[in-house]
């Protein structure tokens, strides 16, 4: 690799600048939450903001002027339409450039240069990104299927705000893979003589990974969904119940660490140097540690018997 590209490894970027100041965002509002209420002052729609579903009835009072804002939770399917369309709209367009030779759009090509894609043309392999691209749409696809079949949603609401956040983040997340495709102008750069050649062993580990990651975070989703069904499958409550089995039985929220487990292995089957990805992984960390945080003081609140040997996100430690 030339030295001005080991140097552009290092070098933020708008991309990077947003993951960055994602990551420090909910780090310092997780770090908040871990504060004894006591010594800060208490804000409401502050706590409305981080909150959703179940865990906005262990806020403080919500005024009126927040409940306007609301929007049902059952919309996170929203979520994963727009993902499985946008990404499988890039998806099809990198398919066209590496198969058929086919440029990338001027539009979308000039929008990646924007968010900071540069010109890479030494070891990036282009496989990589093609199959975390893959890996993004079909994770997408799964969920959005468990919203539609698996999933039973309450009345719990979502702030507006975290639902437009959710719109935007599916759609940057995509072109944040799609920018470290290594790139000739606007065509792709491939290494080698076919895509396959470029196969390396992080690949089948970051495959695997995502495959026993999904599959955790399906099972974690159907328990969740068993709980409010009959042995018929026949939905009879929309009540909370202590969860058990899978992963449950080591963490409250078990979805959320199967969650950064795929993140983790999208970073893996780019070959674990890609910093911009490793950034990504850590505003994932840091939002799904908080998510569980809120849920694990949920479910400590309102069930006298939830068991004490749990934690809420990292088994044994947090």
């Amino acid at each position: 690799m030339a030295p001005w590209a080991g140097a552009a490894l290092w070098m933020l970027n708008p991309l990077r600048v947003v993951w960055l100041t994602l990551a420090a965002a909910f780090l310092l509002t997780l770090l908040l939450q871990l504060v004894p209420p006591r010594l800060l002052p208490s804000c409401a729609l502050f706590q409305d903001l981080i909150r959703y579903g179940k865990t906005k009835a262990g806020a403080p009072p919500r005024p009126a002027l927040c409940r306007r804002f609301d929007v049902p939770k059952r919309y996170f399917s929203h979520f994963y339409v727009i993902s499985v369309l946008w990404n499988g709209f890039l998806l099809w367009c990198l398919t066209q450039c590496l198969f058929l030779g086919a440029p990338f759009p001027d539009w979308l090509y000039t929008l990646l240069r924007i968010l900071g894609a540069v010109q890479f043309r030494g070891g990036e392999l282009a496989l990589s990104a093609f199959l975390v691209l893959v890996f993004l749409w079909l994770h997408s696809l799964r969920r959005l299927f468990e919203c539609l079949y698996v999933s039973v949603f309450s009345n719990a609401v979502i702030h507006i705000v975290q639902y437009c956040f959710g719109l935007v983040y599916y759609v940057l997340v995509g072109l944040t893979v799609l920018s470290q495709v290594p790139m000739d102008g606007r065509n792709v750069y491939v290494v080698g003589k076919n895509l396959l050649m470029q196969t390396r062993w992080f690949h089948i580990l970051g495959m695997m990974m995502f495959i026993w990651s999904s599959v955790h975070q399906y099972k974690c989703h159907v328990i969740l969904g068993n709980l409010r069904k009959n042995k018929a499958g026949v939905i009879i409550h929309c009540n909370h119940r202590i969860p058990f089995g899978d992963w449950f039985e080591y963490v409250s929220s078990p979805n959320y660490l199967a969650e950064l487990m795929i993140y983790i292995s999208m970073a893996v089957t780019l070959g674990f140097h890609n910093i911009t990805w490793w950034l990504v992984v850590t505003y994932v960390f840091f939002s799904q540690a908080l998510a569980a945080f809120l849920s694990h003081k949920f479910y400590k609140s309102k069930f006298a018997s939830y068991p004490k040997h749990r934690k809420a996100f990292l088994p044994f430690l947090f």
